[in-house]
């Protein structure tokens, strides 16, 4: 089982200018630690990120995550927003998804694996098999 939502984002930094851009939020029971963001960069083409649940969790009432990936409530201007800040090596992205939208999404992800039961949810044999099968 799995679930996800569409949403319309928006880029607040990119080379200096936002931009708008079509996000999708995805979680897999399979999967239960992990959550996909994908954007939608053109026409049938997305760009997808892999991070842990709990940081969108977290990030709803407190600044997380180190690296890669960080969450954080905007409470500077506007706390119906979630800051998403996104970084590679190609570059940086700062993304404001609508805070309802992120709990109603977790809300569903929650009913399917509830929090704090992920593990036994996860199946240890079946990942040891993917990773050591490449």
């Amino acid at each position: 089982m799995n679930t996800d939502t569409v949403t319309q984002s928006q880029f607040v930094s990119l080379n200096g200018s936002s931009a708008p851009v079509l996000s999708r939020l995805s979680y897999v029971a399979s999967e239960p630690f992990a959550v996909n963001i994908a954007f939608r960069t053109e026409r049938g083409r997305w760009v997808e990120w892999t991070f842990a649940r709990e940081l969108l969790v977290t990030g709803l009432r407190e600044p997380c995550g180190i690296g890669d990936v960080r969450v954080r409530p905007d409470l500077s201007t506007d706390e119906g927003i979630l800051i998403l800040e996104i970084e590679s090596p190609d570059g940086y992205a700062l993304v404001e998804i609508e805070r309802e939208d992120v709990e109603r999404f977790l809300d569903a992800a929650t009913e399917l694996v509830p929090l704090g039961t992920e593990s036994d949810s996860f199946d240890v044999d079946a990942f040891i098999d993917e990773i050591t099968n490449v």
